[in-house]
């Protein structure tokens, strides 16, 4: 059964840095693009970040950009995604998913596989 299973986060201060990870289990993610969501409360789920399968084109959302980078590592099977500079408006649960496509994007209609969501605080 294909499973991605999101770690990494937690309580940050403002200006604090996290880095979430992401692990596919019953496939391989050498073929998926990938990319993460959040959702803020009361707000609707977000593209932040994007890959695509051969890691080499990457997409932002616009206030994250700078910030924010997604990377991946087949060998292990996993996606990342470091966030620096993190600010109250990042606090949400971020998503990883997977898309059999060689293009990324930031629609989450097309991706196929989620994660559980691992939850992200920024306060002080």
């Amino acid at each position: 059964q294909a499973q991605l299973v999101d770690s990494g986060g937690g309580l940050v201060q403002p200006g604090g840095s996290l880095r979430l990870s992401c692990a596919a289990s019953g496939f391989t993610l050498d073929y998926y693009s990938l990319a993460w969501f959040r959702q803020a409360p009361g707000k609707e789920r977000e593209g932040v970040a994007c890959i695509n399968n051969g890691g080499d084109h990457t997409d932002y959302l616009a206030s994250v950009k700078g910030r924010f980078t997604i990377s991946r590592d087949n060998t292990k099977n996993e996606v990342y995604l470091l966030m620096n500079a993190l600010q109250p408006e990042g606090t949400g649960i971020y998503y990883c998913a997977a898309d059999l496509s060689p293009i990324a994007t930031l629609m989450d209609y097309e991706y196929d596989v989620w994660g559980q969501g691992t939850q992200v605080t920024v306060s002080s």
